[in-house]
């Protein structure tokens, strides 16, 4: 019975854990697409400077880390809820963003940033921005989708529920929906994620079509 509670109480604070390392993240990618981006913009040319210098390198090590340890401890919860035969749809629907959006954060949005600002010599500033925005407006993207799916594995009254088998057809085209965006992320042009209203807007669209695809094809 003590091990039972005990590893209870693990899991709990892997939630915990997971939930506020989250909203780290989660708060300031928003932070950098709808605050930051826009007072880029239009500060003054002394402002924006010291911004860059004083308060984005700052900002961007929470973020990073964020990123980072709201995968470590995903993984472990993800770990256990395979071995507990809990694994569904919604799940891995919703792992498979999150995991992107993180490799998008270390992979390309911070080397990007690095080389941007200043704080890497070598590389194109200009050409690294857009790289490092097209990344991060993705992540902005992928995060209503993705936070609905890791609540629909538990919660949400949609058939997709704890102990739902694994696979079908809706799985594997939303799959590779998702593939394809993360391909515009890295080699595609914005679009509709150019503005803060457009990526808001796609995202709540790309989460109502990721819903009727696992529903609707199931």
């Amino acid at each position: 019975m003590s091990d039972f509670f005990s590893m209870n109480f693990l899991n709990f604070l892997f939630r915990w854990g997971h939930l506020l390392f989250g909203i780290t993240w989660i708060g300031m990618l928003y932070y950098f697409n709808f605050v930051q981006g826009a007072y880029f913009k239009e500060g003054s040319p002394e402002a924006v400077a010291d911004a860059k210098k004083k308060l984005a390198p700052r900002a961007l090590w929470w973020f990073r880390w964020g990123a980072m340890f709201t995968f470590l401890t995903g993984v472990v919860l993800l770990w256990g809820l395979y071995h507990q035969h809990l694994l569904n749809n919604s799940i891995l629907v919703g792992a498979t963003l999150g995991t992107l959006m993180f490799l998008n954060v270390w992979l390309v949005i911070w080397p990007n940033q690095q080389v941007a600002l200043g704080l890497k010599e070598g590389g194109d500033a200009a050409q690294a921005a857009a790289k490092a925005l097209l990344a991060s407006r993705t992540n902005v993207l992928f995060s209503g989708p993705m936070a609905f799916y890791m609540l629909a594995g538990p919660h949400a009254p949609i058939g997709n529920g704890y102990g739902t088998p694994v696979g079908g057809t809706g799985l594997w085209v939303a799959l590779i929906l998702i593939a394809l965006l993360e391909l515009n992320a890295l080699v595609g042009k914005q679009g509709p994620l150019e503005t803060v209203k457009g990526v808001i807007t796609s995202s709540i669209v790309l989460t109502v079509v990721l819903v009727a695809v696992l529903t609707g094809l199931s």
